[in-house]
């Protein structure tokens, strides 16, 4: 428990209005989107870095776990005060900073949602590619905790793949600044990736310098239809073996597609048993030239059916059906474990196969669908917590399936992270010798265990 003394102290530090330690006004912050709770001991609203610093210095010599958390959409469990302590809330760290134009960079604050950021850049002509499926609600600080990828990953690659340099708060109260304002820097350790992905446990990002890139003229969604998971990720592999690079190849299963079609009404004909969901975009001429060759292709990989949008407003009706994937699924059961295992490309079908006897050993429904363009699938364990059998068999359906992908050349997390829901798991797919090395960092970096603790190695 945080003290009365301290709690005061932390109220002057982040100033009147700017802390909550009542139990009804830290209800919010105790969850995320796994849906666990842990009742934190207060909430507070730091505005600006030094802040933050001197709430981790006082943490250093109080003894208590300080959560950074951005919007609380992680489905890991990242962001929860599994022990107590105090949640660090970056909301207010809301600005963008600069675009700058001519160097292809913006700077920004942590707490900017992705969305926003996407938006602002894209009226002057630019592009923040990293498109996370919560990107309407996610900030970048969680974004960089996360390493998130998303939709356009297979062409443009993850959050890792923007983020020039960092202002950061160690866990020790120091605010330094990591990485470069240019396209090249080696200078000394590269302290900016290895926070990047490190789920809040190395330190607290306070703003970022992210790359840019030129906003694509235009872009084709289209929806192709196959009788089966093997034509469907055939179709993948011949689209890329063709030096087609799509930004956007999504896959869903039949399982997925029968909940989409029953949930939303979207029209898939009855005999599909996997489906595409495929995007270009750049100047006008070549994408109608790959938009042509990628339905060539799914045709010739055994594609019963090929839908082109003809507009945006085609377009969205398209992407009805991906969005509404995950939701549908509630239809199976009420209750789901969604895992995003990522194996190669071309071993999607085995995976997929692999899934369907899963579910029959363990009877109950496991859809996956995700990105078939980069291997990353999310599987969704699907359950009734009030069937004790089903409940129970959760666990064993999660490690045998990570078993499966780790033999398969995988791994267990794509974009969603360790926290704590898989922290159990990490040392299936990473040796001692280099979890010993992961654990010597994090205590390098904050020898009291103070920031964040217990995520992604558990209680060291």
């Amino acid at each position: 428990m945080i003290s009365e003394t301290v709690l005061q102290e932390l109220s002057r530090i982040v100033g009147p209005g700017h802390m909550k330690s009542l139990p009804e006004d830290l209800t919010d912050y105790s969850k995320d989107a796994t849906k666990l709770q842990f009742m934190p001991d207060a909430v507070v609203f730091p505005g600006n870095a030094e802040e933050i610093s001197q709430i981790l210095v006082l943490a250093n010599r109080e003894r208590f776990p300080v959560i950074p958390r951005g919007a609380g959409s992680g489905i890991s469990g990242g962001a929860l005060p599994t022990k107590g302590g105090l949640v660090l809330t970056m909301d207010r760290f809301d600005r963008i900073l600069a675009i700058d134009q001519d160097n292809l960079i913006t700077r920004v604050e942590s707490g900017v949602i992705t969305a926003r950021l996407q938006e602002e850049v894209e009226k002057v002509g630019l592009f923040y590619p990293p498109d996370p499926a919560s990107v309407k609600i996610s900030s970048i600080g969680g974004n960089i905790a996360e390493c998130a990828g998303g939709l356009r990953a297979v062409k443009y690659g993850v959050t890792r793949d923007y983020v020039l340099g960092l202002t950061v708060v160690l866990p020790t109260g120091e605010i330094i600044q990591t990485g470069v304002e240019t396209v090249k820097g080696v200078v000394g350790y590269d302290l900016t990736r290895l926070i990047v992905g490190s789920e809040g446990t190395l330190a607290v990002v306070t703003s970022v310098i992210l790359r840019l890139v030129p906003k694509p003229a235009t872009q084709r969604t289209m929806l192709s239809f196959f009788p089966d998971v093997l034509s469907a990720v055939q179709a993948v592999s011949n689209i890329i073996r063709n030096r087609i690079v799509p930004s956007v190849m999504e896959f869903m299963d039949k399982l997925s597609i029968d909940c989409v079609r029953e949930e939303t009404g979207f029209p898939i004909p009855h005999e599909t048993g996997a489906l595409l969901l495929i995007e270009v975009d750049g100047h006008e001429n070549m994408v109608s030239q790959e938009a042509k060759r990628i339905q060539d292709t799914c045709t010739r990989s055994g594609a019963t059916h090929f839908q082109a949008s003809s507009g945006e407003e085609e377009a969205e009706r398209l992407w009805e059906a991906r969005r509404n994937a995950s939701p549908s699924m509630m239809r199976l059961r009420p209750n789901k474990v969604s895992e995003d295992v990522v194996v190669p490309r071309t071993r999607l079908p085995e995976l997929v196969l692999f899934l369907g006897q899963l579910g029959e050993k363990y009877g109950i429904p496991i859809p996956a669908f995700g990105h078939a363009g980069d291997g990353n699938l999310h599987v969704n364990i699907m359950y009734d917590e009030n069937v004790r059998q089903e409940k129970e068999n959760v666990g064993a359906v999660v490690k045998d399936l990570f078993r499966k992908v780790i033999n398969m050349g995988g791994t267990i997390s794509g974009e969603h992270g360790i926290g704590i829901t898989k922290a159990p798991y990490l040392d299936m797919e990473i040796s001692g010798p280099s979890l010993d090395l992961m654990v010597r960092v994090k205590k390098a970096f904050d020898p009291n265990n103070i920031l964040n603790p217990g995520k992604i190695f558990g209680d060291l």
